[in-house]
């Protein structure tokens, strides 16, 4: 593992173990070189998926950029930063398991919704604004509409 701070490859663990819900492993390095200490997260990949972009363009699946872009969904909401970390290990695996390499930005951004729908109704709101590129107020009313109604067609009660 390269430091952050001195670029030297001569790193060092000093302590590893899991995280809560052990999905995820967390090792304190430190640089032989500088003396820097640092820490890694060790994450299972089950495979390496690429993602197919709008315009046709293939790029590699990145779980940074879709948690940063859960963050901003999610700025000012009283969400548990816990709950949005197993929310992206949930839709990393989803993704992952689904059997395929390549996978569109579309399909990502129904995954992403459908998690977000349960977690935060503002946040779910907010994503879909983007993700399908509200022009108008009557977007975001028929989403609203879509948000309280259940399977059936009924209307159902406002989620907290």
């Amino acid at each position: 593992m390269r430091c952050p701070n001195c670029n030297s490859l001569d790193t060092q663990v000093k302590d590893s173990r899991p995280t809560e819900d052990s999905s995820v492993i967390r090792r304190r390095r430190v640089c032989i070189a500088c003396n820097f200490r640092f820490t890694t997260f060790e994450r299972v990949q089950l495979r390496e998926l690429t993602v197919i972009k709008r315009n046709s363009r293939r790029v590699p699946f990145d779980r940074d950029k879709l948690v940063r872009s859960l963050q901003i969904s999610l700025r000012k909401r009283p969400v548990d930063p816990e709950k949005v970390e197993t929310m992206v290990s949930a839709i990393v695996r989803e993704l992952e398991s689904g059997g395929e390499a390549e996978i569109s930005s579309e399909a990502i951004g129904e995954i992403v919704m459908e998690h977000l729908r349960v977690l935060d109704d503002v946040a779910y709101v907010r994503f879909a604004s983007v993700y399908r590129d509200f022009r108008e107020a009557k977007d975001f009313e028929a989403l609203l509409g879509e948000l309280h109604t259940d399977e059936d067609g009924r209307p159902t009660a406002a989620r907290k």
